[in-house]
Protein backbone atom coordinates (compact mmCIF):
# COMPACT_ATOMS: atom_id res chain seq x y z
CA UNK A 1 0.00 0.00 0.00
CA UNK A 2 1.52 3.20 -0.77
CA UNK A 3 0.29 5.28 2.04
CA UNK A 4 1.34 8.06 4.59
CA UNK A 5 0.18 10.05 7.47
CA UNK A 6 2.12 12.62 9.32
CA UNK A 7 1.40 14.75 11.92
CA UNK A 8 3.18 18.06 12.31
CA UNK A 9 3.07 20.53 14.52
CA UNK A 10 4.85 24.08 15.82
CA UNK A 11 4.33 27.27 17.37
CA UNK A 12 2.72 28.49 14.27
CA UNK A 13 0.50 25.25 12.91
CA UNK A 14 -0.82 21.63 13.72
CA UNK A 15 -1.45 19.48 10.55
CA UNK A 16 -2.67 16.30 10.12
CA UNK A 17 -2.21 14.50 6.66
CA UNK A 18 -3.30 11.45 5.35
CA UNK A 19 -2.60 9.55 1.57
CA UNK A 20 -3.44 7.02 -0.08
CA UNK A 21 -1.51 7.29 -3.51
CA UNK A 22 -3.60 4.52 -5.04
CA UNK A 23 -7.19 5.88 -4.02
CA UNK A 24 -10.18 7.20 -5.88
CA UNK A 25 -9.80 10.63 -5.33
CA UNK A 26 -12.12 10.66 -1.68
CA UNK A 27 -11.33 14.24 -0.02
CA UNK A 28 -11.92 15.39 3.42
CA UNK A 29 -10.03 19.00 3.91
CA UNK A 30 -10.41 21.48 6.38
CA UNK A 31 -7.48 23.99 6.88
CA UNK A 32 -8.92 27.05 8.05
CA UNK A 33 -8.77 28.51 4.63
CA UNK A 34 -11.44 28.21 1.97
CA UNK A 35 -9.63 28.54 -1.33
CA UNK A 36 -7.03 26.34 -0.10
CA UNK A 37 -9.96 23.40 0.92
CA UNK A 38 -11.36 23.87 -2.61
CA UNK A 39 -8.14 23.34 -4.15
CA UNK A 40 -6.96 20.56 -2.40
CA UNK A 41 -10.07 19.40 -3.05
CA UNK A 42 -9.63 19.27 -6.70
CA UNK A 43 -5.76 17.90 -6.26
CA UNK A 44 -7.75 14.72 -4.68
CA UNK A 45 -10.09 14.24 -7.36
CA UNK A 46 -8.02 14.67 -10.11
CA UNK A 47 -4.74 12.94 -9.24
CA UNK A 48 -7.07 9.86 -7.90
CA UNK A 49 -5.32 10.20 -4.45
CA UNK A 50 -7.17 9.92 -1.41
CA UNK A 51 -6.70 12.71 1.01
CA UNK A 52 -7.04 13.91 4.55
CA UNK A 53 -6.44 16.99 5.80
CA UNK A 54 -6.86 19.08 8.92
CA UNK A 55 -4.65 22.14 10.02
CA UNK A 56 -5.45 24.54 12.60
CA UNK A 57 -2.87 27.19 12.10
CA UNK A 58 -2.26 30.79 13.23
CA UNK A 59 -5.03 32.83 10.51
CA UNK A 60 -5.20 36.15 12.90
CA UNK A 61 -1.85 36.81 11.28
CA UNK A 62 -2.46 35.89 7.45
CA UNK A 63 -2.46 32.04 5.34
CA UNK A 64 1.35 32.11 4.97
CA UNK A 65 2.28 29.63 7.78
CA UNK A 66 -0.50 27.76 7.04
CA UNK A 67 -0.64 27.71 3.58
CA UNK A 68 3.57 26.78 3.37
CA UNK A 69 3.09 24.11 5.92
CA UNK A 70 0.53 22.19 4.16
CA UNK A 71 3.27 21.99 0.98
CA UNK A 72 6.13 20.78 3.28
CA UNK A 73 3.47 18.26 5.02
CA UNK A 74 2.11 17.30 1.59
CA UNK A 75 5.43 16.76 -0.31
CA UNK A 76 6.82 14.55 2.61
CA UNK A 77 3.81 12.45 2.95
CA UNK A 78 4.32 12.07 -1.42
CA UNK A 79 7.58 11.18 -0.69
CA UNK A 80 6.98 8.66 1.98
CA UNK A 81 4.07 7.25 0.05
CA UNK A 82 6.16 6.66 -3.21
CA UNK A 83 8.62 4.18 -1.42
CA UNK A 84 12.13 2.86 -3.32
CA UNK A 85 9.87 4.60 -6.30
CA UNK A 86 10.10 0.81 -8.25
CA UNK A 87 7.83 1.03 -11.36
CA UNK A 88 6.47 4.68 -11.19
CA UNK A 89 6.64 6.44 -14.47
CA UNK A 90 8.34 9.13 -12.65
CA UNK A 91 7.26 12.03 -15.33
CA UNK A 92 4.30 13.65 -16.13
CA UNK A 93 2.55 16.72 -17.96
CA UNK A 94 -0.39 18.07 -18.44
CA UNK A 95 -1.86 21.27 -19.87
CA UNK A 96 -5.38 21.94 -18.53
CA UNK A 97 -7.87 24.76 -20.23
CA UNK A 98 -9.83 27.00 -17.50
CA UNK A 99 -11.72 29.11 -18.87
CA UNK A 100 -9.95 31.65 -20.61
CA UNK A 101 -7.17 30.86 -18.08
CA UNK A 102 -4.20 28.02 -19.67
CA UNK A 103 -1.20 26.36 -17.62
CA UNK A 104 1.14 23.45 -17.95
CA UNK A 105 2.67 21.82 -15.03
CA UNK A 106 5.69 19.29 -16.29
CA UNK A 107 7.43 16.98 -13.23
CA UNK A 108 9.85 14.43 -12.57
CA UNK A 109 9.88 13.05 -9.54
CA UNK A 110 13.84 12.76 -9.51
CA UNK A 111 15.27 13.04 -6.14
CA UNK A 112 15.90 16.66 -6.71
CA UNK A 113 13.86 19.87 -6.09
CA UNK A 114 13.66 22.33 -8.46
CA UNK A 115 10.59 24.66 -8.83
CA UNK A 116 10.10 26.99 -12.04
CA UNK A 117 7.04 28.93 -11.42
CA UNK A 118 5.74 31.57 -14.44
CA UNK A 119 2.29 32.80 -13.74
CA UNK A 120 0.93 36.65 -12.80
CA UNK A 121 -2.10 36.85 -10.93
CA UNK A 122 -3.67 39.65 -10.72
CA UNK A 123 -5.47 39.90 -7.52
CA UNK A 124 -3.73 39.54 -3.89
CA UNK A 125 -6.76 38.15 -2.07
CA UNK A 126 -9.10 35.04 -2.65
CA UNK A 127 -11.23 34.98 0.41
CA UNK A 128 -8.45 34.64 3.21
CA UNK A 129 -6.05 32.87 1.27
CA UNK A 130 -2.98 35.16 -0.05
CA UNK A 131 -2.11 34.59 -4.13
CA UNK A 132 1.26 34.99 -3.27
CA UNK A 133 1.53 32.12 -1.10
CA UNK A 134 0.25 29.55 -4.39
CA UNK A 135 4.37 29.69 -5.14
CA UNK A 136 5.54 29.02 -1.90
CA UNK A 137 3.32 26.16 -1.29
CA UNK A 138 4.56 24.64 -4.76
CA UNK A 139 7.67 25.49 -3.71
CA UNK A 140 7.62 23.42 -0.52
CA UNK A 141 5.83 20.40 -2.15
CA UNK A 142 8.51 20.22 -4.81
CA UNK A 143 11.57 20.64 -2.16
CA UNK A 144 9.62 18.04 0.54
CA UNK A 145 8.82 15.34 -2.03
CA UNK A 146 12.17 15.77 -3.82
CA UNK A 147 10.14 16.75 -7.28
CA UNK A 148 11.46 18.71 -10.18
CA UNK A 149 8.27 20.86 -10.84
CA UNK A 150 7.88 23.58 -13.59
CA UNK A 151 4.44 25.49 -13.65
CA UNK A 152 3.54 27.66 -16.76
CA UNK A 153 1.13 29.84 -16.70
CA UNK A 154 0.79 30.17 -20.50
CA UNK A 155 -1.95 33.11 -20.32
CA UNK A 156 -4.71 33.95 -17.87
CA UNK A 157 -6.97 36.92 -16.64
CA UNK A 158 -9.18 35.67 -13.46
CA UNK A 159 -6.88 34.63 -10.32
CA UNK A 160 -9.44 31.80 -9.42
CA UNK A 161 -8.78 30.45 -12.82
CA UNK A 162 -5.18 30.21 -13.01
CA UNK A 163 -4.84 29.27 -9.31
CA UNK A 164 -7.13 26.25 -10.25
CA UNK A 165 -5.35 25.43 -13.90
CA UNK A 166 -2.31 25.03 -11.74
CA UNK A 167 -4.02 22.51 -8.92
CA UNK A 168 -5.81 20.70 -11.22
CA UNK A 169 -2.70 20.43 -14.21
CA UNK A 170 -0.40 19.43 -11.09
CA UNK A 171 -2.71 16.80 -9.88
CA UNK A 172 -3.10 15.42 -13.40
CA UNK A 173 1.00 15.26 -13.98
CA UNK A 174 1.25 13.83 -10.39
CA UNK A 175 -1.08 10.97 -11.33
CA UNK A 176 0.78 10.61 -14.32
CA UNK A 177 4.29 10.25 -12.40
CA UNK A 178 3.37 7.90 -9.87
CA UNK A 179 1.44 5.44 -12.21
CA UNK A 180 3.07 2.23 -12.28
CA UNK A 181 4.12 0.79 -15.33
CA UNK A 182 3.28 -2.95 -15.17
CA UNK A 183 5.96 -3.81 -17.85
CA UNK A 184 9.05 -2.33 -15.24
CA UNK A 185 7.05 -2.61 -12.17
CA UNK A 186 10.25 -4.03 -10.66
CA UNK A 187 13.01 -0.97 -12.27
CA UNK A 188 13.94 1.83 -10.95
CA UNK A 189 13.33 4.24 -14.11
CA UNK A 190 16.45 5.56 -13.95
CA UNK A 191 19.63 5.30 -15.17
CA UNK A 192 21.60 5.69 -11.96
CA UNK A 193 19.10 2.78 -10.99
CA UNK A 194 18.04 5.20 -8.23
CA UNK A 195 15.45 8.13 -7.75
Amino acid sequence: MRTCTIDRQTKETQIHISLNLDGTGEATIDTGVGFMDHMLELFAFHSGIDLEVHCFGDLKVDSHHTVEDLGIVLGKCILKALGDKKGIMRYGQMSIPMDEALVTTTLDLSGRPYLVYNATLPMMMLGNYETEMTKEFFKAVSDNALMTLHIQEVYGENTHHIIEAMFKSFARALKQAITIDEKNKDLVISSKGVL
